[in-house]
């Protein structure tokens, strides 16, 4: 009995691998148009074709797995690379118009200075101390200073 389930198996082993293995015909008819068939036809101008496959084995898989991790992997970190670059180039133009903003309310607070007869500042109960020479002249390098620093 078991010669029997033995013969079983390894025929129909025997038949499937040829399954597997198979064998297509290509033919091209009157119109021009290309035909495959796994039998033959017997129209003239037929040829047998020979096709094998190999199957793809679990380490090919797992190999391809992994390099599409990495792949993706990569482009995660290219596009977190894009973002902080983003990010920062922003931060940048923030910073840039801060700059210009200070540059031009210093300027314009120089002109002041230059311009005013006389200048002052509130006291602790609210009322003007005119400036001396001095002073003034203190003042404008001061803002000299800040020009310098947020203009350049």
């Amino acid at each position: 009995m078991n010669r029997k389930l033995l013969v079983l198996v390894i025929a129909g082993a025997t038949l499937a691998t040829g399954a597997t293995a198979g064998e297509i015909y290509k033919y091209v008819d009157e119109d021009g148009n290309v035909h495959y068939l796994d039998r033959p036809t017997g129209a003239s101008g037929e040829e047998r074709m020979a096709i094998t496959y190999t199957g793809t084995s679990g380490s090919t898989l797992s190999s391809q797995s992994k390099q599409r991790e990495a792949y993706m992997a990569e482009r995660e970190e290219r596009r977190v690379a894009r973002s902080e670059q983003a990010e920062a180039e922003a931060q940048a133009a923030v910073e840039r118009e801060e700059r210009a903003a200070k540059c031009q309310q210093n300027r314009s607070r120089l002109e002041s200075y230059l311009q005013s007869a006389r200048l002052y500042r509130e006291n602790d109960e609210g009322e003007r101390e005119y400036l001396n020479e001095s002073e003034i002249l203190e003042a404008r390098q001061k803002v000299e200073e800040l020009i310098k620093e947020y203009c350049s």
